[in-house]
């Protein structure tokens, strides 16, 4: 019967055996001290003997792997083409999916736990949630506007000494947005909710100032149950105008409440100072404002439930007023939407 202990402590003890034996203790009272039988002790004495390294520890290499290592590159190599190339209706590779390409591969059936043992340990993989990515998205046009537009559109501003604005809307609905939480095992947690209709809406854009660089927030909440309009565009432009009080040089998608509303093109007709410039491609990602709406909305208001739309109103106005005192967050959303400034 193996004794209890890794092959690292059985090895410590072995050699703790032989340590003391050489300093003359008995092997009677080597084993007793160490909780083995005198035989083995003169046995690891003998080994010692022979040669030191008789007593390294001798892990047990376990069952052989039913897929060898040559067998699991091919894999790898496999599920690297995607779920697609192998007849799924997505790119995403889940255990059961996994399982399948196995056993359609392999002639070997895993249970689908095991699957996930193996696309962690052998495969070193991760449980990711995906991100979302447009259809419409053009990668091409949004890598040229990276490196070379938006160059241009800030060299520009900076020649102008303009403010820089990225600016988007976003909506907030009563339904609290769900994210994971810790909890005992078999103990799901309860969040509850008046699953009742009604939103709040608001129009953000964090700005840069041309000399100094920094970082801020302008905000502004709609009425209850709306969506943004030109008009509300057009009022937040003016209330940017009224507070940063020089030109600027406004960045938003290509949404018809901006620089395709006809109430938007009279406006900035009526003042020059104002340039307004398109993200290239369809890029949500590509503007710091998307970090304001994912910050407030998936961290800041995640599991939140509001009672009505007051108090939705509520916590949001003070998120967005406290996160207006952080310019180093503001600063990190827009280098994580790769915008080449220097802050």
């Amino acid at each position: 019967m193996r004794p209890i202990g890794t092959a690292q402590e059985l090895e410590r003890r072995r050699r703790r055996a032989v340590e003391l034996v050489k300093r003359g203790e008995s092997s009677a009272k080597v084993g007793y001290f160490l909780g083995c039988g005198r035989s083995s002790v003169y046995t690891w004495v003998k080994l010692d003997r022979q040669a030191a390294e008789n007593l390294a520890a001798r892990p047990h290499p376990g069952p052989r792997p039913r897929l060898s290592d040559e067998q699991l590159k091919e894999l790898e190599a496999l599920l690297r083409q995607g779920a697609t190339a192998h007849g799924w209706p997505n790119a995403l590779w889940t255990a059961q999916r996994v399982t399948e390409m196995i056993r359609r591969h392999y002639g070997v059936g895993y249970h689908v736990e095991h699957a996930r043992k193996l696309i962690r340990r052998r495969l070193g993989w991760s449980s990711q949630v995906p991100q979302k990515k447009a259809k419409q998205r053009n990668d091409e046009k949004i890598a040229h506007g990276r490196a070379e537009v938006l160059p241009r559109i800030i060299e520009a501003a900076d020649k102008r000494k303009a403010h820089l604005v990225f600016l988007d809307e976003s909506g907030f609905q009563m339904t609290p947005v769900v994210r994971r939480t810790y909890a005992p095992i078999g103990e799901t947690p309860i969040v509850e909710a008046f699953y009742r209709k009604g939103k709040a809406s608001a129009i953000s854009a964090v700005t840069v100032s041309p000399v100094r660089r920094r970082c801020n927030l302008d905000f502004r909440l709609l009425a209850d149950n709306t969506n943004a309009h030109g008009e509300d565009t057009v009022s937040f432009l003016a209330q940017l105008r009224d507070r940063l009080g020089g030109p600027m040089t406004v960045l938003w998608d290509q949404s018809r409440i901006h620089g395709r509303s006809k109430v938007v093109k009279a406006y900035l007709a009526k003042h020059p100072e104002l340039i307004a410039e398109d993200f290239p491609g369809y890029a949500p990602d590509a503007n710091p404002d998307e970090g304001v709406w994912g910050w407030t909305k998936y961290h800041r208001l995640a599991n939140f439930a509001p009672g009505d739309t007051d108090e939705l109103r509520v916590r949001l106005w003070g998120e967005l007023l406290a996160l207006r005192g952080r310019p180093d967050l503001l600063a990190s959303f827009i280098r994580h939407a790769g915008i080449p400034l220097r802050l």
